[in-house]
């Protein structure tokens, strides 16, 4: 009975989309974190009766045939890239990106890592890293003896030292950009890497066009929505019951069968 493994299929299917809202549920106080949706395909169909095929020797045509489905697949776990809050919090290397764009991070392999979330600090040399040390690209230190620094919307790092009145520029803080962002492969730590399908990295100073802008003092929340994550979760939970209830339909029809004298 094709009923029984086309119903494995979807409860597979579900278990995964559970998986994904989880993550999302889990994620809900994540800086910077871009909420998950799983996308799902039919699979092939097995044509008992073909479309199109002819039914007699005049060359009359079958007009819809007859195709049975196999069940379901799953096809992405697609990120929604949606601005998420702003959180004031007052903390002068906190930072947010308003709009498109992500910070630069120079990982430990020399790699260039990108990421929404603007938690940054300074490390014992005055430069900017992020939580776990990476160097926030284009390098910036920041001299020891500065009493404040502000961040303006284009990323400048300005500093006032001790016993000087004006700021002085110390460096400017570049955004990236992809033409796919969706695309980005997510390595853990609220950083991405570059792939094929995001395209090559587009860097500019934000508020340029098509670059969003800093807000110095913020951070940027996560995007899950817990109500809509909660709908998701009981839908799937639904679709879950429904699919192991056609196998237990299967079950029962199977042991009718086998019951007959």
């Amino acid at each position: 009975m094709r009923s029984l493994s086309i119903a494995a299929t979807g409860m597979l299917a579900q278990q995964r989309n559970v998986e994904v809202v989880s993550n999302n549920l889990a994620n809900m106080n994540t800086t910077g974190f871009m909420r998950r949706r799983t996308e799902f395909h039919d699979l092939l169909y097995q044509n008992l009766r073909r479309v199109g095929s002819t039914s007699s020797d005049a060359g009359d045509i079958v007009p819809s045939g007859v195709q049975i489905g196999l069940g379901v697949k799953l096809a992405a776990v697609y990120r929604i890239h949606e601005q998420g809050n702003l959180n004031p919090t007052d903390n002068a290397f906190d930072l947010a990106v308003q709009g498109r764009g992500f910070f630069q991070v120079q990982m430990p392999n020399g790699d260039t890592g990108y990421t929404r979330d603007g938690t940054f600090q300074l490390n014992a040399d005055g430069a900017i890293v992020t939580h776990d040390g990476y160097p926030v690209l284009p390098n910036i230190t920041v001299p020891n003896n500065a009493v404040d620094v502000a961040i303006n919307t284009s990323g400048e790092v300005l500093v006032k030292l001790d016993g000087q009145v004006a700021y002085s520029n110390v460096g400017q803080i570049q955004t990236a950009i992809f033409a796919n962002d969706a695309g980005l492969e997510s390595i853990g730590s609220n950083l991405y890497l570059e792939t094929p399908a995001s395209g090559n990295a587009t860097t500019a100073a934000p508020g340029t066009t098509g670059y969003g802008t800093i807000l110095q003092g913020f951070l940027e929340t996560s995007n899950v929505n817990a109500v809509e994550e909660i709908s998701n979760l009981i839908s799937a939970q639904r679709a879950y019951e429904m699919n192991s209830k056609v196998i237990q339909t299967s079950d029962d029809m199977m042991g009718t069968l086998t019951s007959l004298r």
